[in-house]
């Protein structure tokens, strides 16, 4: 009884260690000017899969092309085929939510067509990879551009790892958010440089772009600046920062959306201004209300920059284009609803 009764006593509980961030690396690719990054997607539902989605900064949620996905016979111009409120299909639920997703502005929009669905997702190959539990997202039948042509199945996926929601499909969001994070760690991701020599012709892959997970010092001590965000009443917690943006002798105060899903041509919005190409050799200062600043130069080959009005566009944020990442690290933070910047 003595003995038992020592061990009792002595016995702790134990204690949870730290998890520790997971990296994934990324596809890089190039069409002339045009340049994009892609992640993996490897499995959706109970299907082994090889797609590469458009890794995404600025929207909310995942969107995939169902070809391939499920069976031809429930694929249509006009919609899935089943009756019910939801379907199963290849570990994928389907529901009879149906909408439309557009990405663009007013001079150009591309949008796709579909359903509210869940699945489970994992992203990332055999070098590293991570599973995403019942996440939701839209599966589309059709993706008709802005010229009224429909596209290629799985040309456009998009992986959006926005803090906010979609604005049309109000029930998704980033695919990251349901990952398990583990003890220790702070739910959204870093997303460092994006080497300008791997954006070549065929997608390229580049280890350790993507580190899923934040740690205390990267929230504290890692050199980034931090924006807080701004709720908003129906979308979750927008993506905009506000700051100031010159070009060409001027300064005019600025939203600025950090977005790796715009390919090529950073737009600055501004009411006042000629609409059109800046030319080759200006110089653009942006400048957040942190106190985050960075300077660029525009030419034929990068860190293409137009300015629009945003009576055409109907929008009204300045957008930093794909080159912004070649040149500066980006994080978002899902818990604490702020934003990142940070040069290098």
């Amino acid at each position: 009884m003595i003995v038992s009764a020592s061990c009792k006593k002595d016995k702790t509980s134990p204690i949870a260690a730290n998890a520790t961030p997971t990296t994934l690396g990324l596809y890089e690719y190039a069409s002339d000017v045009n340049k994009r990054v892609l992640i993996a997607i490897t499995k959706i539902g109970t299907q082994t899969v090889n797609y590469g989605s458009i890794f995404d900064t600025g929207s909310p949620g995942m969107t995939m092309d169902a070809n391939g996905i499920i069976p031809a016979s429930m694929i249509t111009s006009s919609g899935f085929v089943f009756t019910t409120d939801s379907v199963v299909v290849n570990g994928i639920t389907i529901t009879s939510k149906k909408d439309s997703i557009s990405y663009g502005d007013a001079t150009g929009i591309t949008k796709e067509y579909g359903n509210l669905a869940y699945t489970n997702v994992t992203v990332g190959n055999s070098l590293g990879s991570i599973e995403l539990k019942r996440v939701p997202f839209f599966l589309y039948y059709k993706i008709i551009d802005s010229k009224k042509n429909q596209l290629a199945a799985h040309s456009a996926d998009v992986f959006g790892v926005g803090p906010g929601l979609s604005s049309t499909i109000t029930a998704i969001s980033s695919p990251l958010r349901f990952f398990t994070y583990g003890t220790g760690l702070t739910n959204g991701f870093k997303l460092a440089t994006l080497p300008t020599a791997s954006f070549l012709t065929t997608p390229t892959y580049v280890a350790g772009l993507l580190t899923v997970g934040l740690t205390s010092d990267d929230l504290s001590s890692a050199g980034f600046i931090m924006h807080p965000l701004t709720p908003t009443v129906l979308y979750g917690y927008s993506p905009n920062i506000p700051g100031t943006i010159t070009y060409g002798g001027t300064t005019i105060s600025a939203q600025f959306l950090f977005d790796t899903g715009t390919p090529s041509v950073t737009v600055i919005e501004n009411r006042l201004a000629s609409v059109g190409k800046l030319p080759s050799n200006t110089t653009v200062t942006l400048t957040t209300t942190k106190g985050f600043t960075y300077t660029y130069v525009t030419s034929n080959t990068g860190n293409l920059t137009e300015v629009q009005n945003p009576s055409n566009t109907q929008d009204y944020r300045t957008i930093l284009a794909l080159d912004f990442f070649i040149k500066n690290e980006y994080l978002t933070d899902y818990t604490n609803h702020q934003i990142g910047l940070k040069n290098n």
